[in-house]
């Protein structure tokens, strides 16, 4: 999100807009929270995960009282339009605000779980990816050294976007999404088979939405005869150093809505859509479900074993 909050600010100030911040979301403009912003304000943070605004999640905006305390913050603080950076959540709040305050809202797709309609990626995405990548390539040696299965549970509460790529990037001999439900019986099966072959370690993604991860390990574990570890990344994901790709949609999203709003647009996200960044309208991007690609997922089975 800072790389994101950079690019907005500078390109806004380059427009001769002025800018300012709204601390602790969506919590923080009830509150009255507005921080005026310059382009040092933005100095030395494209390469820091997080936000130096800072974020909390805030019921309160989903109630009448929210709603009309956020639209009055807006009209003291002379606020002629929004930037929201955030996810599925960020943008339904945006939605409802816009139809609150009437002040053109215009959203930036920054989440690492990837599931926003309207956009290929988000930002955090990749990010969130790598580290993922790397600590199961970690555990791979190990998991190969003792002859061990490590089911490594990676983020997703709702949806499989981060476990279907990091088990295609690393791997894994399987990955369970909650968009897919396996046959964890037959999986057991491969396993004694694959035992029997000589196959001595397994790598196992699991998108934390699937199910309870120590009971699969368990599991699989008793009917497969091999030993199993589970390794949950967690919290990990979200932080650290975000990767090239990430600033660079970051740059590329922040600059685009600065121009959504020149331009007049009222309600919308900037999104990456093939190789294009196009705009989407805000009430379709909540209302409508960004399906899984099923063909990267018959991908990673196919060349998994």
């Amino acid at each position: 999100m800072n790389a994101t909050i950079r690019s907005v600010v500078r390109c806004a100030i380059d427009n001769g807009l002025e800018v300012v911040g709204i601390e602790r979301g969506y919590l923080g403009l009830i509150q009255n929270q507005v921080i005026p912003m310059n382009r040092r304000s933005v100095s030395g943070i494209i390469n820091q995960g997080g936000t130096i605004l800072r974020t909390i999640r805030c019921e309160r905006i989903k109630t009448k009282e929210g709603l009309e305390a956020a639209s009055r913050a807006l009209e003291e603080n002379s606020i002629d339009a929004l930037v929201v950076i955030g996810g599925d959540g960020s943008f339904r709040g945006a939605h409802e605000i816009r139809s609150a305050s009437g002040v053109p809202v215009i959203g930036i797709p920054a989440s690492i779980d990837n599931d926003v309609w309207g956009t290929d990626e988000t930002v955090g995405f990749d990010s969130a990816v790598n580290v993922a990548v790397r600590a199961t390539d970690n555990l791979r040696d190990t998991a190969y050294s003792h002859e061990r299965m490590f089911l490594v549970e990676v983020m997703g509460r709702a949806r499989g976007f981060i476990a279907l790529e990091v088990g295609l990037c690393t791997g894994a001999e399987y990955t369970l999404i909650p968009e897919v439900k396996e046959n964890l019986g037959r999986i057991a099966q491969d396993l004694r088979e694959s035992g029997a072959k000589g196959k001595k370690s397994i790598i196992i993604i699991v998108a934390e939405g699937y199910g309870d991860s120590r009971e699969i390990a368990s599991y699989l574990s008793k009917e497969s005869g091999l030993e199993a570890r589970l390794s949950v990344i967690g919290y990990i994901q979200r932080g650290g150093s975000p990767t090239a790709r990430c600033r660079r949609l970051a740059a590329v999203l922040g600059s685009r809505a600065v121009d959504a709003i020149l331009e007049g647009e009222e309600a919308c996200i900037v999104g990456l859509r093939g190789s294009e960044i196009q705009t989407v309208q805000l009430k379709d991007s909540v209302s409508r479900t960004k399906e899984i690609d099923f063909k990267l997922y018959k991908l990673s089975k196919r060349i998994s074993q």
